[in-house]
């Protein structure tokens, strides 16, 4: 009984040995398919993601191209407010300010969106209480950036001419707004490319919101042409090379190598660079 009962239980601890293999065996295979498949899954999903960036990214370097192709078709527009033979200089506040303040802007820059949020307002204050007059010159080489390609500097710019003809305060207020953090887009979205989302964002100012005439200018592009000029204006200025940058009295200001951002860093280099 014994010496059966032993044999028995051999026989049935072998079996249930060669079972397990089994198992373990068919385990094996399926977290190997799986492993295969899943990297299969991961090389495709890699490049759908590849092949989409470079498809998005060939697609807003198009969009940059068409736009720079169809505003030189256009007729020239200088807006109104504006100076100089091509309307490039763009000077606000009062004329007889001893201090003039340069701006240089892209609208797409994120830099620049953080600086009109911290150091905005001091700069409208100033200007407001004489301290300088502010001219501005903005470029529009994150269009042409290779890796960030796209129309939306050009076009924010040109709408930013069809404020500057409604009025000096209707392109400060609307600049303001385009810089605002719930409206400006990532450097990585060309949002501006697209007239409603600016017609969207001048909305919230109060000298364009349901202005048709400045609607119009933005849909049509009148001033598409003076922003190729601006743009022109700002990349022969061969001392400035990024944004935000600042010059006052034509002297360019900076703490180390990077421009004055914060109210803190602007607002001392300023004074000791004012005539008196």
């Amino acid at each position: 009984m014994s010496n059966r009962n032993s044999q028995q239980n051999k026989q049935a601890a072998r079996e249930r040995l060669r079972a397990e293999r089994e198992r373990q065996a068919k385990r094996d295979r399926m977290r190997r398919q799986l492993f295969v498949g899943g990297a299969v899954v991961a090389v495709l999903a890699i490049a759908g993601g590849i092949g989409y960036a470079v498809t998005n990214m060939n697609s807003d370097d198009n969009a940059n191209k068409k736009w720079r192709a169809a505003a030189q078709k256009k007729t020239f527009a200088k807006p109104a407010n504006a100076t100089g033979p091509q309307g490039t200089t763009v000077v606000i506040g009062d004329k007889k300010a001893k201090n003039t303040l340069h701006v240089y802007e892209d609208m797409r820059c994120p830099v620049c969106a953080q600086f009109e949020k911290y150091t905005g307002p001091t700069v409208l204050k100033d200007l407001k209480d004489g301290t300088y007059k502010v001219q501005f010159t903005m470029g529009t080489f994150l269009d042409d950036n290779k890796q960030l390609p796209g129309a939306g500097s050009k076009n924010a710019l040109s709408a930013l001419g069809a404020a500057l003809n409604v009025s000096p305060q209707a392109f400060l207020d609307y600049k303001e707004a385009l810089y605002a953090p719930e409206n400006h887009p990532e450097e990585t979205d060309d949002a501006f490319a697209k007239d409603q989302k600016l017609i969207d964002v001048a909305q919230q100012v109060k000298a364009l919101k349901g202005n048709a005439a400045f609607e119009k200018a933005v849909k049509k592009g009148t001033y598409d042409r003076w922003a190729l000029a601006m743009s022109k204006t700002f990349d022969d200025t061969k001392d400035i090379t990024g944004t935000p940058s600042f010059k006052l009295n034509g002297k360019k200001l900076q703490v180390g190598k990077n421009p004055p951002m914060t109210p803190d860093q602007f607002t001392p280099l300023v004074k000791q660079n004012l005539k008196k």
